[in-house]
């Protein structure tokens, strides 16, 4: 039986962040390593803990999608990472986006008033020896320590695929009057820079991505990409009509200049509390930085574009958390160790939050010399949790939260209204599974 207090955490992002706190809450102490500043990986610029990398967007903020169930589980669990982004939310219509900079800020801050939190910053190798210790070092972990987890720790394969960030615009570079704000269907002014293209400039676009030099992949590396964030020029190359249905779709956006919807657009997200800073909605690319400016500056209204932080690639690693975690995220073959965040197979920044937040309590649990039950399978946090212990192994590969991967309701109902049916359904078994009353069997369960 583990009667220590303590706990190490190794990784300072979403999930080491989320971790700590649910764990601090339970008075336990705990040390957290992280190797910013004196190291980054290729994606981080930022000295603060729980950096975000990609986009600003946390996505949708209804509990009727199975992301804003997600977010609204976690509050209701005493997430950190959510209080921050409620606390920092930008203008960013039914979705919730966040000033990245204040968000991290108000997280650090936080745990630096804990006195039971002890930060230790730097870049490490190997993995020191006290037990337990929670592996929260991202898809981004630095190639020794990777390469240490892999030949000390894991009994099965590590896997990888590349992901892509978005370029950022200063806002004063943008021609306001070639850009119309709106967001979907709303009458109001919106929360969105819209950039709308006809069907001749879209053509034009479309052509100069297909001909755009990329970023090449190292000796020996296969291009392998995670759907839910595809680079734009990849995406273009499947068909002329790919982005006008995708991050291009012009749907339940008017144009008030011409009282029409645009062939095409392309939105600009704010980035900062300030409005200073404009983030290209779904341009994820491996674009070389020159063509990144000569190609995007071609669009209407960016033709002066100062990018502020250009597109990128990098390597993301993950675990193949079926053949190698049970569900309360410790490994099959050694309980002092847990994984959390990206890293055991989720993909996003809120179920990276949501696995520190299930590492944490599995932790505090394990400290406790007490089983660790997990949430049931019809909550958004439950349902990531048999998603990463019962995928098949063979083809596993990263996931956000969706309700495909929640048990069915019992009862039929119109698409529309089945959102709202599994998260009522999610928050009513949360409930009851925080206040240790047992779900009731799903159908087909034996």
């Amino acid at each position: 039986m583990t009667t220590s207090t303590s706990i190490i955490i190794i990784g300072g992002g979403l999930a080491g962040c989320e971790a700590a706190w649910q764990l601090l809450q339970q008075g336990k102490r705990v040390t957290l390593y992280e190797m910013k500043p004196q190291g980054f990986s290729p994606a981080h610029k930022s000295p603060h803990l729980a950096e975000l990398v990609c986009s600003n967007s946390l996505r949708s903020n209804s509990v009727g999608n199975a992301v804003g169930l997600l977010k609204e589980e976690m509050r209701r669990m005493g997430s950190l990472i959510m209080a921050a982004a409620d606390a920092n939310a930008v203008p960013a219509g039914s979705a919730l986006a966040v000033d990245r900079l204040k968000f991290s800020q108000y997280i650090e801050e936080r745990l630096l008033q804990h006195p039971r939190l002890e930060i230790v910053r730097g870049e490490i190798g190997e993995l020191p020896p006290t037990r337990p210790i929670i592996i929260a070092t991202g898809p981004l972990t630095s190639p020794a320590l990777a390469q240490y987890i892999s030949s000390h720790l894991l009994k099965g394969p590590y896997l990888y695929f590349y992901d892509a960030i978005s370029p950022i615009i200063a806002a004063e570079s943008i021609d306001q009057d070639k850009v119309f704000r709106a967001s979907r269907y709303e009458e109001s002014e919106g929360d969105y820079l819209n950039c709308p293209l006809d069907r001749k400039e879209y053509e034009q676009f479309w052509q100069l991505l297909m001909e755009g030099e990329e970023v090449p992949l190292k000796d020996g590396e296969e291009w392998k990409c995670f759907e839910g964030c595809m680079p734009v020029e990849t995406m273009a190359k499947r068909g002329l009509a790919t982005l006008a249905f995708g991050p291009m779709k012009p749907v339940g956006l008017i144009d008030p200049r011409t009282g029409a919807q645009p062939h095409a657009v392309v939105q600009l997200r704010q980035e900062n509390l300030a409005g200073t800073l404009y983030n290209m909605v779904g341009f994820q690319t491996k674009l070389t930085w020159p063509e990144q400016r000569r190609i995007f500056r071609t669009l209407p209204g960016l033709e002066k574009a100062e990018f502020l932080r250009c597109g990128s690639i990098h390597r993301n690693t993950f675990l193949n958390a079926p053949l190698l975690l049970n569900d309360a995220l410790q490994l099959r073959h050694d309980a002092d160790i847990f994984f959390a965040g990206q890293i055991t197979g989720v993909e996003g920044y809120v179920e990276s939050a949501a696995m520190g937040l299930m590492a944490g309590l599995s932790a505090t649990s394990h400290l406790a010399g007490v089983a660790f039950v997990p949430p049931p399978a019809t909550t958004a946090h439950g349902a990531l949790l048999h998603f990463l212990t019962s995928a098949p192994p063979r083809n596993f590969q990263p996931m956000n939260v969706n309700f495909g991967l929640f048990p069915p309701l019992l009862t039929k109902a119109h698409r529309k209204e089945r959102g709202a049916l599994y998260a009522a359904r999610a928050l009513h078994d949360l409930t009851d599974w925080r206040a240790g009353i047992a779900p009731p069997p799903l159908a087909g369960d034996g």
